[in-house]
């Protein structure tokens, strides 16, 4: 995943030199961290019809551009002045 991110990143938003894979490093697994996620909706498909709206890279690709959008969000969520309040009601 953070390899897709990066990919992503590289695309929408170039770094001047290099790519943003060049910042991964790795550190020490914990003790029962998992090293893949799955999700099966083959049942949901077969029994109710369900067919998702996006497919992971779509997905992806949209919440990253949504973050590079909503900068002040994220950076209010960082310093403690977000204080969950509903954003954008009437």
């Amino acid at each position: 995943m953070v390899h897709t991110i990066c990919d992503i990143l590289d695309e929408v938003k170039p770094k001047a030199e290099g790519s943003y894979r060049d910042q991964i490093t790795s550190v020490a697994d914990r003790p029962g961290h998992d090293m893949r996620y799955a999700i099966d909706a083959s049942k949901i498909q077969k029994e109710l019809g369900w067919v998702p709206q996006e497919t992971f890279e779509s997905g992806i690709k949209k919440t990253v551009e949504w973050y590079l959008n909503n900068e002040a969000w994220w950076k209010a969520v960082l310093d403690g002045s977000y204080q969950g309040e509903r954003l954008g009601s009437a």
